[in-house]
């Protein structure tokens, strides 16, 4: 468990008389016999508590510990180094002339530096700062208003360049060192803090190759062992582990400028990169050119769904599409652009009223897509050498009758995982539920449904939005409860929120939500953008729903009632149906 100096506990007495103490607090019982309590956490790394519940009856006494996740605890006096602290650790691959921060944590007051195996020292300097919120806190906490942070004296940073540290790692692309093998001890880096006559030292776990000046080109591929499975896309970040922001299709060539253990950086323009995974990079022979594209004349076809845009480049290289209300933004990364002819196709088709490009700082090449209605779905693919931006038409929605006809993916979130509520219910099982009530409603509304589950059979969560896409799902709505991490008081924290990720989901997001709370009548915890698998696809608007916490022994109890899953459907239902209303009047 991780958490700071509090947390929640939940359970069941499975009495609603019971009276529940928690270390000799009392706690409430809700009538079913479930319980919620914010409990505060003592320092060490093992937690005891002691419940008793007590009925006119009978009574039961439990004694458990909760074990915290390790942290480093510095000694009361002396110097000292954290060394779970030091960053970053394992294999990085980085160009010659490229600077890698360094950080760790030591004493304050401490000289910081490190000992490279040839002697060289590299200093760290203090970098006192206030301590960041959790990620839990920033992205889950009510009242981010008030979030208070305590100042850090014991930081340190450095820089280091052009230096090889430790034992070589082998080739950015080809392979890893094999597992347990020890690196001689004149080859590791060793960081040392002085403080008077004391000084502390550890061996910092690092190993550093500095790339060739001759360009490493790759290709991505989300399947390179054929084991089947992939999706064709390799998604890309802003940082080694952050959200997705790009989704490269597979054949992309791409230019690799660092590798840090399992991401590979690559470098998308001057001044732009991104992210992805080592493993679905494959390596191109030595001296295959840095990809280079020169768009030609772009063609548009029209079909009775989507409008097919076809932009010749000459070569499979990184792109980025972003999307506003109206208007779809290609960016293509190191092209140059010949585009003469725009060819638009029969003059009755309106989808895409106008095509225009021109180049952007960074040596990018820009061409936006003006629409004559909002955003509804897109993907691109390769062709060859020439890149389909698919651009979907939006559905024909009577608006008088909104639903009628209409094609949506309900899907039930989980199994396999999902979070418990006091009393046991699954979340998967409530998922179902609603869903399979939602879908009743919708059909009873002259909609057609697709349930990417009618069972409890784990279905994966990679294949729920492509068997919408491929059934032509026209919206996908995700149904699951919440829950909160560890250390996040649920009782400021709990209520109904509604997820999208791409912009042209956030007004079915907002419609949902609202009909939620008025339906529900818990806390409004807004509409927000996240970053799911099933939000992510670009065919379809999408969001997933978080109606109720199922931690929360009232909303769990809603959940195990015919009328609170009424309840919950219909406010989805409604949400759905007032979007889907707003999209009639988008002309």
């Amino acid at each position: 468990m991780n958490a700071g100096d509090s947390t929640f506990l939940l359970g069941s007495t499975g009495a609603g008389d019971a009276a529940l103490t928690i270390n000799g607090a009392p706690v409430q019982v809700w009538p079913n016999g479930a319980w919620i309590a914010w409990v505060a956490l003592p320092a060490d790394s093992i937690a005891h508590f002691e419940l008793r519940a007590a009925t006119p009856r009978d009574t039961a006494q439990l004694g458990y510990d909760l074990r915290r996740a390790s942290r480093y605890v510095p000694p009361a006096a002396g110097v000292w180094i954290d060394s779970t602290s030091l960053g970053p650790r394992g294999r990085v691959w980085i160009d010659a002339g490229e600077y890698l921060t360094l950080t760790a944590r030591a004493a304050p007051g401490a000289q910081v530096r490190l000992r490279l195996p040839n002697g060289t020292i590299v200093p760290l300097v203090a970098d006192p700062s206030r301590a960041d919120p959790p990620e839990a806190v920033r992205a889950f906490g009510w009242d981010t208003l008030k979030l208070q942070t305590q100042l850090r004296t014991d930081r340190y940073r450095g820089m280091l360049r052009g230096r090889v540290v430790g034992a070589d790692p082998g080739p950015v692309l080809l392979g890893t060192p094999a597992a347990g093998v020890a690196e001689p001890p004149w080859q590791r880096a060793v960081l040392e803090a002085i403080a008077g006559p004391d000084t502390a030292r550890v061996e910092w776990p690092l190993q550093i190759a500095l790339l060739d000046t001759f360009p490493t080109i790759a290709v991505v591929d989300d399947d390179p062992d054929r084991l089947g499975g992939g999706d064709g896309i390799t998604p890309g970040r802003s940082a080694a582990g952050g959200t997705y922001a790009w989704f490269f299709p597979a054949g992309t060539r791409v230019r690799v400028s660092a590798r840090v253990n399992n991401d590979l950086r690559i470098s998308l323009a001057d001044g732009a990169d991104a992210w992805i995974a080592a493993g679905e990079a494959r390596p191109l022979p030595g001296g295959t050119p840095v990809p280079r594209g020169r768009a030609g004349a772009v063609t548009l076809t029209p079909t009775a769904d989507r409008v097919l845009a076809r932009i010749p480049l000459g070569e499979r290289m990184p792109f980025l599409v972003q999307e506003d209300d109206r208007q779809l933004s290609l960016y293509l990364y190191g092209a140059d652009g010949d585009i003469d002819w725009i060819r638009y196709g029969p003059a009755n088709d309106s989808l895409v009223r106008r095509v225009t490009w021109h180049h952007e700082p960074g040596d990018v090449l820009r061409l936006d897509f003006d629409l004559a209605r909002m955003v509804w779905g897109y993907r691109a693919r390769w062709s060859e050498k020439d890149l389909v931006l698919e651009i979907r038409r939006p559905p024909p929605i009577d608006a008088g009758d909104p639903l009628r006809g209409r094609l949506i993916a309900v899907d039930p979130g989980h199994p396999p995982a999902g979070a418990t509520g006091p009393t046991g219910l699954h979340e998967a099982e409530a998922n179902l539920a609603v869903s399979q009530v939602l879908a009743r409603m919708l059909e009873d509304a002259g909609a057609r449904v697709i349930l990417t589950r009618t069972t409890d059979v784990p279905v994966d969560l990679g294949a729920r939005v492509p068997m919408a896409e491929t059934l032509g799902a026209e919206l996908f709505v995700s149904i699951h409860q919440n829950a909160l991490p560890d250390g996040l008081n649920p009782f400021p924290n709990s209520g109904t929120s509604v997820f999208y990720n791409h912009p042209r989901s956030l007004p079915l997001a907002r419609a949902i939500q609202r009909r939620l709370v008025e339906r529900l009548g818990i806390r409004d915890l807004g509409a927000a953008r996240a970053d799911l698998a099933v939000t992510r696809g670009t065919w379809m608007p999408s969001v997933l729903v978080e109606g109720l916490h199922i931690i929360m022994p009232e909303q769990e109890a809603a959940l195990r009632t015919a009328a609170g899953r009424e309840l919950y459907a219909r406010g989805v239902l409604e949400g759905v149906r007032d979007y889907l209303t707003a999209v009639t009047k988008d002309k």
